[in-house]
């Protein structure tokens, strides 16, 4: 017999080699009919796998995020099994789960290719392979017998799989009549899938290298109910009228040119008072926090990214260096700023007395990012951070990160972000070669981390293997108003950047210690920040940061003196706007603030202008009458106030 520990910490006894099947048919009927996964000490695993030794296990249906990643790496190994079918002799590359959905590269060789045209036809055989309720069975394999099952199938990328693969760690899944590479887990049969909507085909160069063979991507998503397909469709017809690009471009905030470089936005006059607001924002946050700013140069010498291990883990990602006419001398446009950062601690000697020193930058960086990974604002090549990093002792870690998750708080309050999960990010303990430190350093970061979580009561979830190279990190993943999930806010602990940098300061009893390093950015970046904000609140931005709070409408060039007057007593008050002057009929103009998303509209005529008044518009909501100027201001600077202090 086997222990078996539920979630709610009670224990139940089972025969070894019981599944986790077994035990949610022993909890109830429904959760076993619902069951999609179970997850065993940690690990997610198939529903059907034996169990053989004692565990703390929970059941995973679609409604868990685990539960709906084994489902739809299922549905790509269907969706691989239908295009096997539709199109004989196609190769297939890689075809997991992703956040929404999942993918399947694949090799349809010359002459052949799929459009969406193609998309109803293998929709259909997806929906009738489903419906023959076909398992998904699991059989470990021996690196021969893989090796020859992929050559006589005349599979060149699963061969190129098991190169990289150890014998003993390979396993093979079968449904119907398809066969794969995988180490799952899966759902256990076909027939909860049973609405599916494939939604794009693009081109993806095989292991993401450029000098590989470009793949077909077919990109599809499933649900165990149609209702729930046609719910996720209404979502993305929204979510396209909330592009950020499409609205960037709209709301005048942002532009790209081919002349200055893919992925190099530029900033409008809008686009840039809301990112200054944001700037600003935040600056008098960390004032109050005890940060200190600084500013450092774009760029850096290539033995300072060597010092930091930066040229070593993001070489390749790096703009090519730049040379000067001195022989051997080399400089990077900088990919992080921490390494000046570091050398600005060293400027002069440091004492216990003198911890934490928290040093604050808008610092712009760059990576050169492939071409086809561009994505508007969210993956750019240039980007400015709203970076700090603390210095401080062993001792003050805890309470240091525990006052940077304060302050992310309060930017998420602040802009409306209230649906959040914590991520505490750690290295895969088993592959140590992809980080720099020591195991006790490690130890050491990843245990504040996890206490001051706990401290602030946090929801959390813990993901092995997404730590920074140089330490475990805290990595906010936040849902916008459509239920999407972006990682914004980070907070990353390291001892190895000191340790690389030689820092020290002068302890109690005269020794020499190392600090501990906190790196932080609330928003992230604020290229990426500006563009989760756009789509989440669909361009109506908040009226403290919205970068053209009024406009001033006159209804015709008769009343241009008195609403001139209107705008001056407005910008006075330090309020943003505009005076559209423009001969054009008011309607018109109403229409143009509308489209602008201008949150208040202020009409002037000539019952206006002889009563001294304006008329008043919102935007979305309409005429709200008539009132004195300086009642407008003073409603609208009690909004701004009440928005600023509730959110402190």
């Amino acid at each position: 017999m086997i222990d078996i520990t539920l979630p709610d910490g009670s224990v139940r006894q089972f025969v070894d080699g019981a599944t986790g099947y077994d035990v949610a048919a022993s909890i109830s009927e429904g959760l076993a009919r619902n069951a999609l996964g179970v997850r065993v000490n940690g690990e997610v695993r198939d529903l059907h796998r034996p169990i053989t030794q004692n565990s703390a296990i929970e059941i995973l249906t679609w409604n868990d995020d685990a539960g709906k990643n084994a489902f739809w790496h299922s549905s790509a190994h269907l969706m691989a099994e239908a295009l096997e079918a539709l199109y004989p002799g196609v190769k297939l590359g890689i075809g997991p789960a992703i956040e929404n959905g999942f993918y399947y590269d694949i090799d349809l060789s010359e002459g052949r290719s799929i459009s969406t045209n193609d998309f109803p036809q293998i929709e259909q055989k997806m929906l009738e392979l489903a419906k023959k309720k076909s398992r998904y069975e699991r059989r470990e394999v021996p690196k021969a017998e893989a090796i020859a099952y992929f050559t006589e199938k005349g599979d060149p990328y699963k061969l190129d799989l098991l190169e990289r693969l150890e014998d003993g760690t390979i396993s093979f899944y079968s449904q119907g009549d398809f066969t794969d590479l995988c180490r799952g887990p899966h759902i256990p049969d076909t027939s909860p899938i049973k609405a599916v909507k494939l939604l794009n085909v693009a081109g993806a160069f095989w292991r993401g290298d450029e000098k590989n063979k470009q793949l077909t991507r077919v990109y599809g998503i499933t649900f165990p109910k149609q209702k729930e397909l046609t719910e996720y469709l209404e979502r993305l017809e929204e979510a396209k009228r909330r592009d950020h690009r499409k609205l960037g471009k709209e709301l005048e905030l942002f532009a790209f040119s081919e002349k200055v470089g893919a992925g190099l936005p530029l900033w409008l006059p809008k686009g840039t008072a809301l990112r200054e607001r944001l700037e600003q924002f935040m600056r008098k946050a960390q004032v109050k926090a005890g940060y200190l700013p600084v500013v450092t140069p774009h760029i850096g010498s290539k033995e300072l990214y060597v010092t930091s291990g930066h040229y070593e883990k993001y070489g390749a990602d790096s703009f090519q260096p730049i040379k000067t006419p001195n022989p051997g001398e080399e400089f990077f446009l900088k990919p992080m700023n921490c390494p000046h950062h570091c050398e600005i601690y060293k400027t002069k000697p440091r004492s216990y007395r003198d911890l934490p020193l928290r040093l604050a930058e808008f610092g712009t960086v760059y990576r050169y990012e492939q071409s086809g990974e561009l994505h508007g604002l969210t993956r750019v090549r240039g980007f400015t951070q709203d970076d700090a990093h603390i210095f401080c002792r062993p001792d003050q870690v805890k309470e240091e990160f525990i006052k940077v998750i304060d302050l992310v708080l309060y930017v998420f309050r602040a802009l409306g972000f209230e649906n959040y999960t914590a991520q505490i990010s750690l290295r895969d303990p088993e592959n140590k070669a992809k980080y720099i430190g020591s195991d006790e350093n490690w130890a050491l970061a990843e245990s504040a981390i996890q206490e001051a979580a706990a401290e602030k009561g946090l929801t959390t979830v813990t993901e092995l293997g997404e730590a920074a190279f140089y330490g475990p990190k805290l990595d906010f993943m936040v849902r916008d108003a459509l239920g999407r999930k972006w990682q914004l806010g980070t907070i990353q602990v390291d001892y190895n950047l000191p340790e690389r940098f030689e820092l020290e300061y002068v302890a109690p009893d005269n020794s020499r210690q190392r600090p501990v390093m906190i790196h932080r950015a609330p928003f992230g970046s604020l290229e990426r920040f500006v563009a989760v904000l756009i789509e989440h609140c669909a361009g109506n931005f908040p009226l403290w940061l919205s970068p053209e709070q009024f406009a001033v409408l006159p209804i015709s060039e008769k009343y241009q003196d008195y609403a001139q007057q209107v705008y001056d007593r407005l910008v006075q008050a330090e309020l943003r706007g505009s005076l559209d002057s423009r001969d054009e009929k008011i309607g018109r103009k109403i229409r143009d603030a509308e489209m602008a998303k201008v949150p208040y509209m202020l009409i002037v005529g000539e019952k206006e202008q002889e009563n001294g008044i304006i008329s008043l518009r919102k935007h979305g909501e309409g005429d709200l009458g008539s009132m004195p100027i300086e009642a407008f201001i003073r409603s609208f600077q009690s909004q701004v106030a009440e928005t600023i202090e509730g959110n402190k």
